[in-house]
């Protein structure tokens, strides 16, 4: 086979960052075929089963032959459950339309698309370092100018919101939020909100709120969205899907929520990228939309006890101070007076201890010195895991 060399790979190619989550799973799954028992907490993959009612739709779609193309933007019957839903969930008035959900495999590839149909070589591009890494990969790719605002512990992993008055302005087209946070578990408070909105309409830039981890949320009060407040609504690109709440990684189904011009841009993209999301797979999403929501709210309160057992596990741990996540289902523990090299540390604990987590410098410059644990794990891996931790720490040398 002809090999490509390096030098016919376009320039853009070294632009694109990588998931290191996934790094980290294929070298766990190798050690787990040499017999090795390991704990996985690197990835943001929900343990449980996929609901019932959800499967069933599914499977009784492709016995009723619903296996051919639908539209780019997704299935309009589809669209119009995830507008119903959006509008009641986040309080959103006027409510949204079918006209406003672009559909695709996965969160991912519409964040990507709508980016794509907003941002050009100079466009200026803010997000919270740390993050998500799709984020920066996507603008650097589209050569954008991107700006990254630290997350704070001291704010309970909350921007600092001084500088970001300080580093938008009219030249500012995105500013991307998540909240709940992927990977610090920080949630943004009204207050917050009410910042960024108003900087959103003085300087006139998009919001692209990812909310996958909307319903990933441990506080009493309601979940509140960007998108509801004042003047926000045709401001604000919400990002959503069905991994998370629904325990649907493998199906591959999100979708985005924008002003309608910019989602026939959006789908322009998907057309001419991946063409449309399987039938039976959407069909399965209008059941989880409709279908009882029991299921939603039994994991989340499983991820709750979790959260708790972690965290206190951490924190008893020498060395390491973790802040009680506030929502999604990630720990990230300050391990900076153990080691300045995170990914050393999260090495030596996958490869000697059995327990897989990601080292924070992978999720940007503001992660150095911590680590992210998924607690999608059982409470007896949980404990097992910090077992592991303990006894293998002392013997790490960074």
């Amino acid at each position: 086979m002809l090999a490509v060399h390096e030098d016919r790979l376009a320039e853009a190619v070294a632009r694109l960052g990588s998931e290191n989550a996934f790094e980290i799973l294929a070298r766990a799954r190798e050690l787990e075929a040499r017999g090795r028992r390991v704990v996985h907490m690197e990835i943001g993959e929900p343990d449980f089963d996929t609901p019932e009612n959800v499967k069933k739709a599914a499977v009784d779609a492709l016995y009723d032959n619903h296996t051919h193309y639908t539209p780019s933007s997704g299935l309009p019957s589809l669209r119009a459950a995830i507008a119903s839903y959006a509008s009641r969930f986040r309080r959103v008035a006027p409510e949204w339309g079918p006209e406003n959900v672009v559909v695709s495999p996965g969160a991912k590839p519409v964040i990507w698309n709508t980016l794509s149909a907003l941002l050009g070589p100079g466009d200026e591009f803010v997000y919270f370092d740390p993050a998500y890494p799709a984020y920066a990969s996507c603008a650097s790719y589209l050569q954008a100018s991107v700006h990254a605002i630290p997350l704070l512990e001291s704010r309970n992993w909350r921007m600092d919101l001084d500088e970001l008055a300080r580093r938008v302005s009219k030249r500012t087209k995105v500013v991307v939020i998540n909240s709940p946070h992927n990977p610090t578990g920080g949630v943004l408070t009204k207050s917050d909100l009410e910042c960024i909105a108003e900087l959103a309409q003085r300087y006139d830039f998009l919001v692209l709120a990812d909310e996958i981890y909307s319903r990933n949320f441990y506080l009493g009060s309601e979940y509140l969205s960007i998108s509801s407040l004042p003047g926000m609504r045709e401001r604000t690109i919400v990002v959503d899907g069905f991994s998370k709440a629904y325990a649907m990684t493998g199906w591959r189904l999100g979708y985005a929520i924008m002003p309608e011009n910019l989602a026939k841009a959006a789908t322009l993209f998907n057309n001419n990228t991946f063409s449309c999301v399987a039938t039976f797979v959407q069909m399965a999403g209008i059941a989880a939309l409709t279908g009882p929501d029991e299921p939603v709210q039994r994991m989340n309160e499983i991820f709750r006890a979790r959260r708790d057992r972690l965290v206190k596990g951490l924190n008893a741990i020498p060395g390491m101070s973790c802040l009680l996540p506030e929502g999604a289902f990630y720990a990230f523990p300050n391990v900076s007076t153990i080691t300045q090299d995170d990914r050393a540390l999260a090495k030596f604990l996958l490869e000697e201890g059995g327990v897989a987590c990601g080292g924070g410098s992978s999720f940007g410059a503001a992660g150095k010195g911590y680590l992210r644990f998924s607690y999608a794990a059982s409470l007896e891996d949980i404990d097992w895991a910090l077992d592991s931790i303990a006894k293998t720490l002392p013997k790490f040398k960074g």
